[in-house]
């Protein structure tokens, strides 16, 4: 193999390590983006919750006085 070659060889293997290391930091960082996102998903879906509990007891006190 010619000196130009394993140069050329090695360059090429430069660009993928640093490929590499760049797409595992993209992946990090979508992977902090969906822990974010999955927090804020199970905060709405607990607000949700408790938001219907106390639309179901409204609605269950009125027909409560309804009847009396």
């Amino acid at each position: 193999m010619e000196q130009s070659e394993v140069q050329a060889l090695a360059d090429k293997l430069d660009r993928l390590i640093e490929r590499c290391q760049k797409l595992e930091r993209d992946n990090a960082t979508l992977r902090e983006l969906q822990d974010d996102w999955n927090r804020e998903r199970a905060q709405l879906v607990q607000k949700n919750d408790h938001a219907k509990h106390k639309i179901e007891a409204m609605i269950s006190r009125l027909r409560a006085l309804e009847h009396h």
